[in-house]
């Protein structure tokens, strides 16, 4: 059991059994929190359901529900890089490079615990995107 001041660290063995179990806690903990935020919005919206006779008030409430939507739809693709992460951690990819093999920073990882590219490989694949875009 991870204490709560654990952080991974440079020093340690790359993707050893206490940083696994850091960021499996961390996608587990962060999926909780936007499937618990994504029932609120469900249940909010269903309550909320009202006959607003101004125009412009009802467009206002149209706008904020259709923003509330596109943000869940968000999520909702997030949670899906979630589980791909937590897939990731079971067979042991997790924390290492889909392009290179090579590890993938810690710092990246904190900040972006769903990364699947070192951040020279993601700078790499957005440049050729990039590139591909423009044609």
């Amino acid at each position: 059991m991870l204490d709560s001041e654990y952080r991974p660290s440079e020093d340690e063995e790359f993707m050893n059994d206490r940083q696994v179990e850091y960021f499996q806690k961390k996608l587990l903990d962060w999926k909780t929190s936007i499937m618990s935020d994504g029932r609120d919005t469900i249940e909010g919206m269903q309550e909320g359901t009202r006959n607003i006779p101004d125009v412009a008030d009802r467009a206002s409430e149209e706008t904020d529900r259709a923003l509330e939507l596109r943000t869940r739809d968000r999520e909702r693709k997030l949670v899906s890089k979630i589980d791909s992460a937590l897939r990731r951690i079971e067979d042991g990819s997790y924390g290492w490079c889909d392009a290179t093999g090579e590890p993938i920073s810690l710092k990246r990882l904190e900040a972006r615990p769903t990364a699947n590219l070192s951040l020279e490989a993601q700078e790499r694949h957005e440049r050729k995107e990039k590139v591909h875009r423009d044609d």
